[in-house]
């Protein structure tokens, strides 16, 4: 694999303007409920994070809807300065990263703005493509382009720098939750499959462009059954074969997941059939309008390897069988369960109201994190695993569940009062 990861172009996204203020009532009023739940969401020390948690517990107007309501519109943002900013930095684990992004003129931090996020290709940096991009966008998007060494999007660092960037934007700007796209060029493009098939549920659409996977990564590609997809490769590409893309693109054919592929005839006179076209970005920014995340989907795949156990919405792996487990190398073939493509698999259907169906293969213990979205709290929960029952029962909301979700998350539109653990039954048994 390590040989056609080459590159040229791509772009990511990041924020580091305006800091938030809060609010409830008067605008961070000493003792006010919305300033210590922003407080506590914001927090990265665990003994501030512990004491902010405990007074909000003891304030004597909370309650779940309260600080729901709270999150999801409470936050007041400043109305930070607009235009491009080539020379900003991301800090992920004490190292800076830098950062070119553009707010576009028409930034309101009333109302919520769409993001994208492009990561660029070998031999290139963030700020490579910030200007043809940030002219077609429009003033309905911020755009981040982050600069990772060598464009080796494909690693563990790159992965938490992406959604360090993320994280960090939403808190500054007002970000729309259900509008985050992911884009890149060619290693850019195969940092958009590996960290958009992870990290499904956080976007709207990713795009490709020009990048690829290999066969154990296939599996993966279940995880975007909810996730908008729009792959765009050159024919004559000789850096990355456009057989890479044609092959996910029948991988996601055989899923049965809807897709836009894109595949061009046009050369570019430096990089012949390795690049992306301007012609072709009118269509993907259109593409870009029309998309939006459903927060709650009554259905979720989740397929992973034992270096990915996050939430995935509203559904956790917790402990599996031995499974393959990727390195800081998150393309790593020198496993032999990777090799062997053995992950772990969760099928997850609320198949009517408050009836969960759930498939698992290699998967020992599972969590459901539930809202009434998702479910009536008012009424009995039944959960099936393979066939067998594994709960029946009412559920109950805990505030305190909500907000230490909600700090892990860092996503307004999905919080979750509710948190139930399955042990899945031997078949056997």
């Amino acid at each position: 694999m390590k040989g056609w990861m080459l590159g040229v172009i791509v772009l990511a996204l990041v924020g580091l303007n305006s800091v938030p203020c809060l609010a409830d009532g008067p605008v961070g009023e000493p003792g006010s409920l919305a300033l210590q739940v922003f407080q506590y969401l914001d927090s990265t020390d665990v003994e501030e994070g512990d004491r902010l948690l405990h007074d909000i517990l003891a304030h004597p107007e909370v309650s779940v809807e309260r600080v729901m309501q709270i999150i999801e519109t409470g936050r007041i943002y400043e109305a930070g300065p607009a235009g491009t900013f080539p020379d900003e930095h991301v800090v992920v684990r004490g190292r800076a990263y830098p950062l070119s992004m553009s707010i576009p003129a028409s930034y309101d931090s009333s109302k919520s703005f769409g993001l994208v996020v492009c990561l660029h290709g070998a031999g290139f940096s963030g700020d490579a493509y910030l200007e043809r991009w940030r002219a077609r966008l429009g003033g309905d998007y911020i755009l981040a382009c982050p600069t990772y060494p060598s464009g080796a999007w494909f690693t563990r660092p790159a992965e938490e720098l992406v959604l360090t960037t993320i994280r960090d934007l939403r808190r500054r700007y007002h970000v729309d939750p259900d509008r985050i796209f992911l884009t890149g060029m060619s290693n850019g493009g195969i940092g958009a499959w590996i960290i958009g098939m992870h990290h499904a549920p956080l976007f709207a659409g990713i795009a490709p462009m020009a990048g690829g996977l290999d066969g154990t990564l296939m599996p993966f590609l279940a995880n975007l059954r909810n996730t908008s997809i729009y792959i765009i490769h050159g024919a004559k590409d000789q850096v990355m074969p456009v057989e890479l893309s044609r092959s996910i693109s029948r991988e996601l054919h055989a899923l049965g997941y809807a897709h836009v592929y894109r595949e061009h005839e046009r050369e570019h006179p430096m990089a012949g059939g390795h690049y992306f076209p301007k012609e072709e970005l009118p269509d993907l920014v259109a593409w870009l309008n029309g998309r939006r995340r459903d927060p709650f989907p009554a259905r979720l795949t989740l397929v992973r390897d034992a270096s990915h156990f996050q939430a995935f919405n509203w559904l956790r792996m917790d402990s599996t069988d031995p499974i393959a487990a990727f390195s800081d190398d998150l393309v790593d073939k020198s496993d032999e369960l990777i090799k062997r493509r053995e992950y772990a698999t969760l099928d997850a259907v609320i198949v009517s109201p408050n009836r969960i169906e759930v498939r698992a293969e290699r998967v020992r213990r599972y969590s459901l994190f539930l809202n009434s979205r998702l479910i009536d709290l008012a009424k009995p929960l039944t959960v099936l695993t393979n066939g067998q029952s594994s709960f029946e029962g009412m559920v109950r909301p805990s505030l305190e569940l909500l907000l230490r979700q909600a700090r892990i998350r860092q996503d307004p539109s999905g919080l979750f009062p509710v948190h139930l653990t399955v042990v899945v039954q031997n078949q056997g048994s």
